[in-house]
């Protein structure tokens, strides 16, 4: 059987004394976390361990001894392994180290007084000693993945190598005691040179606590201002769940209170989860303010109004002549004039509508962009939600066009399906949401056989009038078709801008480009050292998680304003003319 120790590199040159950690549970295998240093009393040590017990949850123990030379101290070996006595131990390790040998000497001693590596090097028989070197602070501060909380329930065993990081993680109380402390022990491990500590995370751990406190009062305000029954009626709530800025700050509403909570995260996740959202809010208030200097510098604003009303203006005129062109013979095809004069006038009369909406609008329009461009200093996603409504309120014309293409071709293509299944003999059962035969049997005498004659004839007459009424309706339906998408393309992009500030893992990604052992996926054992006489000395390096696990893993989920379907779904829509914005999903057919 091997016997695995892992060892702290940082106490490779330490002073004799006594190794204190842990046992792994179901594992041969055990954990140094600690050198306590010659002079010490015994009854001192065992307190000092109960207490450690009482705050970290971890069964810390006495393992054995630590032997290193040193003048003076002749008689330390003998005095250190007569220690198993008054710490019992199912295994005793007896560690020393050589002058001038790099590898250690390792010996195991039963609580029957049995040296087992004697023993194995006698008859090749017994324990084989494998001493593993780690970084005690890399891998106190990593996290194993996948990960697996502290005290979470799982039905898979926890592996060795989690429990040896969970140990070093949970014992960090035993590394807060260092060689400056006027404590009756002194101990090595890789704080013992001083604590580690900054100034500045000192003085802002004191100031985020009634910061946080301030905050979450004005978030109280924000929700009981959302709360007024005025803005739960389904006309309002229809219109803010449509606006992307309304969208937008309910979303940073909610995590605005995960972030600013004065609650203590508990967990790796939900540390990980308010670090990404806390720097993904700062990175989106930098690009805002940035915008807002570029916006209000060289009267930059006063130009894009300007510009504006003659690019509406443009787009209207085009739109006509595209009506025009439609209500003519476009492309040589020949098209149902009643219903094609009928379409093109109805559509003009809106973009007259549109053009005069606009030159009312126009004295007021840079007012407008300028309040508009201050709320770029609540963040660059709320300028672009701004811009996304913007666009969506400047090109409603067009939405209306599509939706009225939309609906006369859908019902045109239903109505002829419809109609195709009379003739087959074929019918929609809206109860079973599937089709059924349906017999036309002439023989019966009842009073509905003398209507199925009516009803074909009358089917026949319907089938051809849409039939020769679908070419003219698909093409008013292609052409807006296409003119919205561009629209649907371009909002797309700056949802998917929104989304990405959002939900990018800025703190993951920049802990696994600057500390790339923070975020570990496994670890790799390298041949540190393999003398005659003594064990096999290994090396444990952390390997680092991969930049797309790291996505995957820490990516802050956001609002889904997209739609689920598949492009072959996409098309099926598109076909039959159902509309795909707003992303409402058909969930019963009618007939």
């Amino acid at each position: 059987m091997v016997l695995k120790l892992f060892f702290p590199q940082c106490c490779n040159t330490a002073d004799s004394g006594l190794l204190v950690g842990r046992w792994i549970p179901g594992h041969n295998s055990a954990v140094v976390l600690a050198v306590i240093h010659y002079p010490f009393i015994p009854g001192q040590v065992k307190k000092y361990l109960s207490e450690l017990q009482s705050q970290t949850q971890v069964d810390l123990t006495v393992l054995g001894s630590w032997s290193m030379p040193k003048e003076g101290q002749e008689g330390m070996d003998s005095f250190l392994k007569d220690l198993s006595t008054i710490f019992p131990q199912k295994c005793w390790l007896q560690l020393s180290r050589e002058i001038g040998k790099r590898g250690f000497t390792c010996q195991v001693v039963q609580n029957n007084g049995r040296l087992l590596q004697d023993r194995e090097q006698k008859n090749g028989e017994g324990d084989k000693i494998i001493l593993i070197h780690y970084d005690q602070r890399k891998v106190m501060l990593s996290q194993l993945h996948p990960v697996q909380d502290v005290g979470q329930k799982s039905d898979v065993e926890a592996s060795e190598l989690r429990l040896v990081f969970q140990t070093v993680a949970q014992s960090q109380p035993l590394f807060f005691l260092d060689k400056y402390d006027d404590g009756p022990l002194k101990l090595s491990h890789w704080q013992s040179e001083g604590r580690e500590a900054s100034i500045i995370a000192e003085l802002l751990k004191q100031a985020s606590v009634p910061v946080c406190i301030f905050l979450t009062w004005l978030l109280s305000l924000w929700y009981w201002f959302c709360s007024f029954r005025i803005l739960h009626l389904p006309p309002v709530l229809f219109i803010s769940s449509k606006l992307s800025t309304c969208v937008q700050s309910v979303y940073r509403a909610v995590h605005f209170r995960t972030v600013f909570s004065p609650k203590k995260a508990g967990t790796h996740v939900e540390f990980m989860r308010k670090a990404n959202i806390f720097v993904s809010f700062l990175v989106d208030i930098a690009l805002g303010l940035l915008l807002i200097s570029w916006l209000y510098r060289e009267n930059r604003i006063s130009k894009l109004a300007d510009t504006l009303v003659p690019v509406a203006d443009r787009v209207a005129k085009e739109l006509q002549e595209l009506l025009e062109w439609l209500m003519g013979a476009p492309a040589g095809l020949k098209m149902n004039r009643a219903l094609d004069q009928v379409l093109g006038r109805f559509f003009l009369y809106h973009i007259h509508l549109w053009i005069s909406y606009i030159h009312l609008m126009s004295p007021f329009i840079e007012r407008i962009l300028w309040y508009v461009g201050l709320s770029a200093c609540l963040g660059l996603t709320f300028a672009l939600s701004v811009l996304s409504d913007i666009v969506a309120l400047l090109t409603f014309h067009i939405y209306c066009f599509y939706v009225y293409g939309a609906r006369l071709y859908c019902l045109t293509i239903y109505g002829l399906s419809s109609l195709w299944r009379l003739f087959r003999g074929k019918k929609w059962n809206v109860l079973r949401q599937r089709v059924d035969s349906c017999s036309y049997d002439l023989d019966q005498n009842t009073a509905d056989t003398a209507l199925f004659p009516l009803q074909l004839f009358i089917g026949t007459l319907l089938f051809t009038i849409l039939l020769f009424l679908l070419p003219t309706t698909a093409l008013y339906y292609l052409v807006f078709t296409l003119l919205r998408l561009v629209v649907v393309l371009f909002q797309g992009v700056i949802h998917l801008s929104v989304d990405f500030i959002n939900s990018f893992p800025l703190f993951a990604i920049g802990l696994r480009i600057c500390r790339p052992y923070r975020l570990a996926e496994g670890v790799k054992f390298n041949v540190l050292c393999q003398e005659p006489g003594t064990p096999l000395h290994l090396m444990m390096e952390i390997n680092p998680l991969k930049c797309s696990s790291v996505l995957q893993c820490y990516r802050t989920p956001t609002y889904s304003c997209y739609p689920k379907d598949s492009w072959a779904g996409l098309c099926k829509k598109l076909f039959v003319g159902e509309l795909i914005y707003p992303w409402k999903q058909k969930t019963d057919k009618t007939d």
